[in-house]
């Protein structure tokens, strides 16, 4: 379980392996950050591999979100299963981020 960050060109893709819960959200929050503030402006985090998010990953995802767009950036979720997805929609947080089916859409919409 982690999380990989990279850079595709001018995006900064995040990959989470596991799950997002009170245990690691903070590594998750301190990766993303170290990069807005080094400059990165377009970020993806790709859920593919993910089972579960859990209320503080939520909190943390919204956190992030507000951060990149402070700073004029852009955040793409993308990859999330049936179960994730449903939990967006619940939370209504499919209205706060930007959702594509997979990490090549995302990329590519960028």
């Amino acid at each position: 379980m982690g999380f990989t960050v990279e850079h595709v060109g001018a995006v900064t893709l995040v990959v989470v392996d596991g799950e997002i819960t009170v245990g690691n959200r903070g590594e998750l929050k301190e990766k993303v950050l170290a990069r807005v503030s080094g400059g990165d402006r377009a970020f993806v985090i790709d859920f593919a591999q993910t089972g579960y998010i859990d209320s503080s990953g939520l909190g943390v995802l919204v956190s992030l979100s507000k951060r990149i767009r402070e700073t004029g950036g852009t955040l793409r979720l993308a990859g999330l299963n049936q179960d994730l997805r449903t939990l967006f929609e619940l939370t209504r947080l499919d209205t706060l981020f930007q959702i594509s089916e997979d990490r090549a859409a995302a990329l590519a919409e960028f």
